[in-house]
């Protein structure tokens, strides 16, 4: 199914850059040790969202190509970037099916962070085979696939709330979304990037109610653009801050289990 990228998360990049919780440490040091990132390199972020992998990647590379649909988030971005002294990511309005209108060198490396899924995989994956020098790879960054991911300590709270307030179907933008029916593996498998590792990390973060009230509107199925007006957004707000207090205290620390899993992707023999 193909999704417009226009929209998908409208209003969610102040929730999304305090909220997400990023990727761990360990991530960027595998990056900089597996493609021997030493200052040189031209890095694509697409759907970089508010810079979780840009930022972070920024001091090892040449240059950056931050790319999202969402001006918001690239706003969001450029602040967080400034504010950590890092000027050499470029900010640009664009997605998956608008690359040709960036202008873009040749790439050593592109990254994408839970957003992979939002493309037309085998398309995209073709155009990056032009985009990408011989040793170039594709990278995958997310929480891992969705039916192995570890459902958080108020899932079932925030589903029962979101439901009440949104419907039972998981929203995207103004259509609806459903997991696609192949892996991002098996589409790499297919691809001229199917040289496949797989790396993970488990961590943990630590939230309080607030944070979990705000990630929900970082989120694409509940997005503030996703509410009839402010005042269902703030219903919204208001029923799932009572539901969680009801259920864990209002003081109470709920620590989410996390997966990063990295998938790295190269064509056969890095290329050469």
């Amino acid at each position: 199914m193909s999704y417009d990228p226009q929209g998908l998360f409208a209003g969610a990049a102040p929730y999304y850059a305090r909220f997400r919780p990023g990727y761990p440490a360990a991530m960027f040091t595998t990056l900089r040790e597996r493609f021997g990132l030493d200052g040189t390199q031209q890095v694509l972020d697409l759907g970089c969202g508010t810079g979780q992998i840009a930022i972070p990647v920024a001091p090892l590379v040449a240059r950056v190509f931050a790319v999202d649909p969402d001006p918001q988030m690239l706003a969001e971005g450029a602040e967080l970037a400034t504010a950590a002294a890092i000027n050499n990511i470029s900010w640009c309005e664009g997605d998956s099916y608008r690359l040709d209108d960036l202008d873009l060198p040749e790439l050593d490396l592109v990254t994408m962070g839970a957003s992979f899924h939002w493309t037309e995989r085998t398309a995209l994956l073709a155009d990056l085979d032009h985009r990408l020098t011989a040793h170039g790879a594709v990278v995958l960054a997310s929480g891992g696939a969705p039916a192995t991911a570890t459902p958080p300590p108020w899932h079932d709270v925030v589903t029962e709330v979101r439901t009440a307030h949104l419907g039972p179907q998981r929203r995207a933008g103004t259509t609806t979304y459903t997991h696609p029916d192949l892996t991002h593996t098996e589409v790499l498998a297919t691809s001229p990037f199917f040289e496949i590792d797989t790396l993970t990390w488990t961590w943990d973060k630590d939230r309080d109610i607030d944070s979990v009230v705000g990630l929900q509107f970082s989120f694409s199925y509940s997005t503030p653009a996703q509410f009839s007006d402010e005042s269902a957004r703030a219903a919204f707000e208001s029923d799932l801050r009572a539901a969680l207090v009801d259920q864990c205290g209002i003081d109470a620390v709920l620590t989410e289990h996390l997966t990063t899993e990295l998938i790295i992707a190269t064509r056969p023999n890095g290329g050469s």
